[in-house]
């Protein structure tokens, strides 16, 4: 509790004089110091913190949600100079995945700052983000910018697990962050070798479709191979599965990433191949030439699987009667769950291994946010104008984030390249997560431009 006690004293007492970037990097290592790991979550304690630095500078705020531990926060700036906009809505989940401290080289909740970077659990996904809408917001307040529409900011809880949080809020408290727009993670820049500057605006993405693989047999003596060992059958079904081809399927996001990715000079050995994905013929194998130059490519291109669990037995010389696989399965967003389900019963074919839908969070399918909003136009004005060389493109990402729940609502989400993977590589859910603090305060910046490009 005193540590607590001690970053909310420390966020609140930021001085006017304070710069928008310093802030953000403020915010973000007392927010890394909030250890909100799901599970169990605990996400009340960066709530908590959010509400009183809220509070400190006059922002309207609240606490919401049916668990007191687990607990979201919304704050809203009202219009100065209402003109019938609908609000924008920044959003940033409040939980992080486990960090296993032993494969850390620093302890991952200590924010540690070297070399110019800042390491923790977090400091990526997505603490990052919502430390600099947090900045952005008290900006807005302190200059008393006259804003022509409401801007909300929302941490949502269980982001990383089983989206209660962002389904509470829809059931419960829609009023509070419907918006005509919203700003959330899943997009990111990167600097292409050649150097050409890529901005990736997240506007659709795969959706987490997990599957439960069960082998049954008769349980024996370790001595007597069985030939329904259901170990052996799940070995089997997984083998097929992680080496049957998944159909190739481009939707209007990925064909016209490709299409505009294609024209840069690091990717024009994509041009021979753009026709082929579309022919039924050479689909599959054009696919394949690609996952072996870039295998991120190939997985916007068809459903993904991957292994990642498995289960049986007792004791070494007992043959059990039943073995169990769990699949992570990432399907288009245009291929429904009885679809994949269908195709893997068919690519194992062994009726002793049943494919069943794994429980838990299960993300709604979407359109892609549209290209025609004002705030994806601005977005794309201020991405183009903030490097020599700069591309922007939509993108679906092959991970998942709650803004397919706002989606389903009607609401257009996009996930904001604001922060640079400066090294093109994604430490995100990995040891030694970390962000600098160059990408920092340039990500936030660049939000300031968008907020307000779109709010004032």
């Amino acid at each position: 509790m005193r540590v607590f006690v001690f970053l909310i004293t420390s966020a609140c007492a930021c001085a006017a004089a304070d710069s928008l970037t310093d802030r953000a990097q403020k915010y973000l290592v007392d927010l890394i110091r909030l250890d909100t790991t799901n599970p169990p979550g605990r996400e009340t304690l960066v709530a908590n913190y959010l509400k009183q630095v809220a509070e400190a500078e006059g922002i309207r705020s609240e606490l919401l949600g049916n668990d007191p531990n687990r607990l979201n926060f919304v704050a809203r700036l009202e219009a100065r100079k209402p003109t019938g906009n609908r609000p924008l809505l920044l959003m940033a989940h409040s939980d992080v995945v486990p960090a296993d401290r032993a494969q850390w080289t620093v302890d991952p909740f200590a924010a540690s700052i070297k070399e110019g970077l800042i390491y923790g659990r977090g400091a990526q996904d997505d603490k990052c983000l919502l430390a600099a809408e947090l900045a952005v917001l008290v900006e807005l307040k302190r200059r008393s910018i006259p804003l022509q529409r409401d801007v909300i900011l929302l941490a949502e809880a269980d982001e990383e697990a089983g989206s209660t949080g962002i389904q509470w809020l829809i059931a419960h408290a829609w009023n509070k962050i419907d918006a005509e727009f919203a700003i959330n993670e899943g997009g990111f820049g990167m600097d292409t070798p050649s150097g050409k500057r890529l901005f990736q605006i997240q506007t659709s993405e795969k959706i987490p479709t997990r599957v439960i693989l069960t082998g049954r047999g008769t349980a024996g003596h370790g001595s007597l191979p069985r030939p329904d060992n259901p170990v052996v059958r799940v070995a089997r079904a997984l083998t097929r599965l992680a080496e049957a081809e998944q159909p190739v399927r481009l939707n209007t996001t990925t064909r016209r990433y490709f299409s505009t990715i294609s024209k840069v000079d690091d990717y024009r050995w994509l041009l021979p191949l753009l026709p082929k994905l579309t022919a039924a013929t050479t689909s599959v194998s054009s696919a394949n030439q690609i996952r072996g130059r870039d295998p991120e490519l190939d997985a916007q291109l068809r459903t993904t699987v991957s292994p990642t669990m498995l289960s049986a037995g007792i004791k070494i010389n007992v043959i059990p009667n039943l073995a169990e696989a769990q699949v992570d399965v990432r399907r288009l967003p245009d291929e429904t769950r009885e679809e994949i389900l269908a195709r893997f019963r068919k690519i194992i074919n062994d009726n002793a291994v049943e494919v069943a839908p794994a429980p838990g969070q299960e993300m709604p399918p979407t359109e892609p946010s549209s290209l025609t909003t004002l705030l994806y136009r601005k977005m794309e004005e201020i991405f183009l104008r903030s490097a020599p060389n700069s591309i922007v493109v939509p993108y679906m990402t092959r991970g998942a984030t709650d803004g397919a729940f706002l989606r389903q609502k009607g609401m257009a989400v996009y996930g904001t390249p604001l922060f640079r993977r400066e090294d093109r590589e994604s430490r995100a859910h990995g040891n030694d997560e970390r962000i600098s603090t160059r990408s920092l305060a340039d990500g936030t910046e660049l939000l300031w431009q968008i907020v307000l490009s779109v709010a004032k």
